[in-house]
């Protein structure tokens, strides 16, 4: 039997670590899932633990390299943001990777803002609102004023999805679409790294930028592989909709966060916007693409709960709750909006359709960040409100105007984290079924 031609895509989320091997057909034909205990940092916060990380990467490379009805031709990464891996001069780790919703010292953000032209200033050349630890250049001129010693020892910063190539390939190097997430790191309008991060010294921790969708050689178990240099998760997410679908479009990925993302917007954000938690992010060619985040699967979850026991129900009851347009016109009418207010919903169903209807009137705010001045068509919608069937529709009806879809395929960033290096170890062209689409009206 002829070894099927695979890559291996590791897919990092701060929960769940993954391992996909995806054919040439890009079918999912082997994966594992992974979770290891956090550990702390030297402060007692909870931080990912790096070394069990290393472990099971090369555990599992091993493990793929030895199953015999597969030919390994490739490998890439995909990982969660704002996370740096700081490394000496020997390439080991010489600190914790510091975890992003680490509150950041108050002292020393003021003390940044004020020195570089103010919070407004910076976060609109940078395409990145203040968001403390999240901006991960910010973690980086911390250590640089509160452990001089230890910024000293950091020969290179390398974001999680580049170290995690660097484990394979020994490479080491930047990307933009890593560097380009809400990182206060780059200049949007100059197409370079902040003057601040030249000025501090932080530029001469980086690693040289390297395309997203370039490879570098690695021999693994004696074999040689091509490794992908890795991909911020929000930005492989898109890669699949990007190969598929030329007409603009904006995809809403929904999951606890639900951000849209428009990658045919390129005007500037404004104050305003970035205000309303609205973001850049860089897709793999390195083009700008402009979002905007609302914590709408949370609040949902919390809704639902908050439902489940006011009404003495499981919240399993609505996991699959049907569409009916009477349920709708009566959450609109003046009576329910005023038991609304005084929570005293008569029916779990109506408090259910409720919940879902205000967080859509907040998505559809979110969505017209984006989408305003665009020629958008069409709203793709994936993850976990894509199989939402009340969301789905009153979606739908809050943009009658576009045409608005929920969108399926299996690991959409794994997917697009193989599809970014497609050309480097495919040797068949990229199928036109990638992603399945129901309509909504």
């Amino acid at each position: 039997m002829t070894p099927i031609p695979v890559i291996a895509v590791f897919d990092v989320g701060k929960t769940n670590k993954k391992l996909f091997l995806f054919d040439e057909n890009y079918n999912i034909v082997f994966e594992r899932s992974a979770r290891f205990n956090e550990t702390v940092d030297e402060d007692g916060f909870p931080c990912e633990n790096l070394e069990s990380l290393r472990f099971s990467v090369y555990e599992s490379l091993n493990e793929v390299s030895k199953l015999k009805e597969f030919e390994l031709k490739a490998v890439n990464f995909s990982a969660y943001g704002a996370s740096f891996v700081y490394l000496d001069k020997d390439g080991q780790p010489v600190a914790p990777l510091y975890n992003y919703l680490k509150p950041y010292p108050e002292d020393l953000e003021k003390q940044f803002y004020h020195n570089y032209g103010g919070e407004a200033r910076l976060a609109f050349e940078t395409a990145s609102p203040a968001l403390g630890n999240l901006n991960s250049g910010l973690q980086l001129y911390r250590i640089k004023y509160q452990q001089p010693e230890l910024f000293k020892r950091i020969k290179y910063a390398l974001h999680l999805p580049q170290y995690l190539s660097f484990l394979v390939s020994g490479k080491k190097y930047s990307d933009l679409t890593s560097i380009g997430c809400h990182t206060a790191l780059w200049d949007f309008e100059n197409h370079s790294y902040h003057h601040w991060v030249t000025r501090e010294g932080i530029i001469n921790k980086l690693a040289p930028i390297h395309p997203a969708d370039a490879v570098v050689p690695a021999n693994i178990a004696n074999a040689n592989y091509k490794v992908g240099i890795g991909l911020h998760d929000s930005s492989a997410a898109l890669i699949p909709y990007l190969v598929s679908f030329k007409e603009p479009f904006i995809l809403l990925s929904t999951g606890t966060w639900a951000i849209s993302l428009n990658p045919f917007n390129q005007l500037p954000l404004t104050a305003a916007e970035l205000k309303k938690d609205c973001l850049n992010y860089i897709e793999y060619h390195g083009k700008p693409v402009k979002a905007s985040r609302l914590f709408s699967g949370h609040h949902y979850e919390q809704g639902v709960k908050r439902i489940a026991e006011q009404f003495n129900q499981d919240v399993v009851k609505y996991r699959n709750v049907p569409f009916e347009m009477e349920r709708v016109r009566k959450t609109e009418s003046p009576e329910v909006r005023k038991t609304e207010e005084n929570d005293q919903e008569g029916d779990d169903i109506d408090a259910y359709y409720s919940l879902v209807a205000g967080i859509v009137k907040k998505q559809k705010t979110a969505i017209n960040y984006v989408l305003k001045g665009t020629p958008v068509k069409r709203i793709f919608v994936d993850g976990g409100f894509s199989k939402n069937a009340v969301f789905m529709h009153l979606l739908a009806e809050a943009f009658p105007k576009l045409e608005v879809f929920a969108a399926s395929m299996a690991q959409a960033t794994a997917l697009g984290t193989a599809l970014a290096i497609h050309h480097h170890w495919n040797s068949k062209p990229i199928p036109h079924d990638l992603i399945e689409l129901k309509y909504y009206v």
